[in-house]
């Protein structure tokens, strides 16, 4: 049953909703109740018939507030989880909102940073360079005439936003048990990560971390401006960075009138995103054209800092292994990789997976990867995704957002842009990274201090076990000669655990003396090839005799 603490809210969604004749919504997250069903409310009579269902969601959204708004923004990205159709609708979501008085935003700057704005820069526009629905910035000068943008966050947000995804949550736990479809969605889990992003783009300070994370990816990068953060004027409402001024990067006349070649800016526009999903696997989440300016002299601008996704080291892995299957059309590798990256509340049918997949694969046979157009490609996969009830986590949806994003950013720049051309060697890279020596070497390694641990926490916990049939009153009786091969079986995985952590330990030791010291390896290669050589001799001998025991 919906919690009646927020009853003016929940009244609020369900009439908006049923004003959109999204009647099934209600219904599946038991806002029914707050709107009567037999007047027809949440029937079709009340929608306007002019406008299409992607676009009373969308509508329905705007209307509902910057919770809902970002949530249709989110929702914009997972082309796993909706049709084209919608996912175009909820791009159009624009995130606007009257301005804050500029006497209210004194006051804010005034409580968060101890004086007033007329104290802190030397000048201080109280009209705003942008209004949005958490958000304002106003342009500013420091003492020492630097040109910066304060970013003030809007009054009473907080609380409203921490209403409506306590909300969220609750509609979700509802529609998880009222609607059978919702175990291919996992409306729970979503709810909490869109609540974590959120709450993270509120904090001010996150989003200055953020930026500054940027600036040291790019610090070797001439030709990309993270703008400065200004930490004595930030606090988590409100953030001082330098402004970033220029064309933005789809305004072509003005690129045009500034002389600027637009072949070259697409190819290094989108090697900066390249190179955050491939390299750095710390990414931008909305690089749209509004948050890309182009500097005198082409240098890119990069601004807005609080939405970012990461990738971690396993991730990146998962990826390469699915971008190796692609490049060889192998149906069977890739399947394992999509079902390794996705998520399946259900059971999932591999080999009807893998034929349509073959399907797919066949359309780019006797192709190198360059040659591949690859924005028709992840279409086709995502299409699959969904017949398959499979998901998609968070990054790797953001992944594949902003790949489609810079496919538009470089044909709109270029015509001819071919964006496989410009990712195929980020992405050979990340796949050569993920199957070198040393990450092996990595992958081993965690491995053996997984088996130590495991080694390590046994014996406690069978101590436990031992503990909780004592206490159940359970008796375990067992004969001295039952025991002895107990023993001996224990005693030979003990060994051969010891065994492999040793050729894991020596294995890693060898990887990272290649990536570290190449001539310094050179050195002792043939007697480290003696010494792997020797150790794998007598490890393969010693697990021969203990398999020949076992036998016997």
């Amino acid at each position: 049953m919906v919690v009646s603490s927020h009853a003016g809210r929940y009244r609020e969604i369900a009439e908006v909703l049923a004003r959109h004749g999204l009647g099934f919504l209600a219904g599946i997250t038991g806002l029914e109740r707050w709107v009567p069903f037999h007047h027809g409310v949440l029937g079709h009579e009340s929608r306007e018939l002019s406008y299409t269902n992607p676009e009373h969601l969308r509508l329905a959204l705007e209307q509902l507030g910057p919770t809902f708004i970002k949530l249709g923004q989110l929702l914009s990205t997972r082309s796993d989880l909706l049709p084209p159709e919608y996912l175009q609708e909820l791009a159009k979501l624009q995130d606007g909102a009257p301005p804050v008085p500029g006497e209210t935003v004194r006051r804010l700057i005034q409580q968060e940073l101890g004086a007033g704005p007329e104290e802190l820069f030397a000048e201080f526009e109280s009209e705003p360079l942008a209004s949005a629905s958490i958000g304002q910035a106003h342009a500013a000068l420091l003492a020492d005439g630097t040109r910066v943008v304060v970013k003030v966050r809007r009054p009473g947000v907080v609380a409203r936003v921490q209403e409506d995804l306590e909300i969220l949550q609750n509609l979700a736990a509802q529609a998880d048990r009222r609607w059978e479809a919702a175990a291919d969605y996992n409306l729970a889990g979503l709810a909490g990560e869109f609540a974590r992003t959120l709450r993270a783009e509120l904090d001010y300070l996150q989003e200055g971390r953020n930026a500054e994370r940027f600036a040291g990816n790019f610090a070797g990068n001439p030709g990309v401006h993270i703008p400065r953060v200004f930490w004595g004027t930030t606090t988590s409402r409100v953030l001082t960075l330098e402004r970033i001024s220029g064309v933005k990067v789809d305004d072509l006349e003005g690129l045009d009138r500034a002389g600027i070649d637009r072949r070259a800016l697409a190819n290094r526009a989108v090697g900066v995103i390249a190179q955050m999903i491939f390299e750095d696997g710390f990414f931008h989440a909305d690089p749209h054209p509004g948050n890309l300016f182009i500097e005198t002299g082409g240098r890119i601008g990069l601004i807005d800092f609080g939405m970012v996704g990461e990738v971690d080291e396993k991730l990146r892995g998962q990826l390469a292994v699915l971008l190796v299957a692609l490049a060889r059309a192998d149906p069977e590798r890739a399947g394992s990789a999509l079902l390794d990256l996705s998520v399946a509340k259900r059971p999932v049918d591999r080999a009807r997976l893998r034929a349509d997949l073959t399907a797919v694969l066949a359309l780019y046979q006797d192709r190198q990867l360059a040659e591949i157009d690859i924005a028709p490609l992840i279409g086709r996969l995502l299409a699959l995704l969904r017949e398959h009830h499979l998901q998609l986590p968070r990054e790797i949806a953001l992944i594949l957002k902003m790949v489609l994003m810079a496919e538009g950013i470089g044909v709109r720049l270029d015509p001819a842009f071919n964006l496989t051309e410009t990712l195929s060697p980020y992405a050979q890279r990340l796949a050569l990274h993920s199957f070198s020596p040393s990450a092996y070497a990595r992958r081993f390694g965690q491995a053996g201090l997984d088996a130590a641990e495991l080694g390590v926490e046994l014996p406690g916990k069978l101590r436990r076990i031992l503990d909780l049939m004592d206490t159940d009153g359970f008796e375990l009786h067992l004969r001295a000669a039952e025991l002895e091969p107990l023993m001996e079986r224990a005693e030979r995985i003990g060994n051969r655990l010891v065994a492999g952590l040793i050729a894991a330990a020596f294995i890693r030791g060898v990887g990272e003396l290649v990536v570290a010291d190449k001539e310094e390896f050179r050195r002792w290669a043939r007697a480290l090839m003696g010494a792997g050589l020797g150790a794998g001799a007598t490890l393969g001998s010693y697990l021969a005799w203990t398999a020949r025991r076992k036998k016997r």
